[in-house]
């Protein structure tokens, strides 16, 4: 099985566990925050969506998405000066490297995020619930 497709009925099943119904156009939202590499927005999920289901409204895709967002299956990257953006594929705090000009997110394994967190905390004292580092810049294509 693809990595997308357990993706897809892992989040399948935690909805349902929630007492969520699987619709049709529930079931196509996930697939597309499940098989996307590109974080999308609820916006772009929409139009996606839309092209086969063209009744599905972008509440629905919301609704979802939080419903999603409860459950700890999928990532909210929050933006002020653009749309949210939504990582189905890894639903847990991880860096990122973002393209000030297209708008691209790539996912970055930072090895040394979990020492970092530790090093923080040895640091304040806190304990570290969640985290978020992004590295802003210009993709290559966007270089050209």
């Amino acid at each position: 099985m693809a990595d997308s497709e357990l993706r897809l009925e892992q989040m399948v099943a935690r909805l349902r566990e929630r007492g969520h119904r699987i619709t049709a156009q529930r079931r196509a939202i996930l697939e597309v925050l499940a098989r996307s590499v590109g974080h999308p927005s609820a916006e772009q999920v929409f139009r996606i969506v839309s092209t086969e289901f063209p009744k599905t409204s972008l509440a629905t895709v919301y609704k979802t998405v939080t419903a999603l967002k409860e459950a700890g299956e999928v990532l909210e990257l929050e933006f002020s000066q653009d749309s949210n953006r939504y990582d189905g594929n890894q639903p847990y705090p991880h860096p990122h490297v973002l393209c000030v000009t297209c708008h691209q997110i790539v996912d970055l394994d930072l090895t040394k995020l979990g020492d970092m967190a530790d090093e923080v905390t040895g640091q304040t004292g806190f304990r570290i619930l969640t985290h978020r580092l992004d590295f802003y810049g210009l993709c290559p294509k966007c270089q050209e």
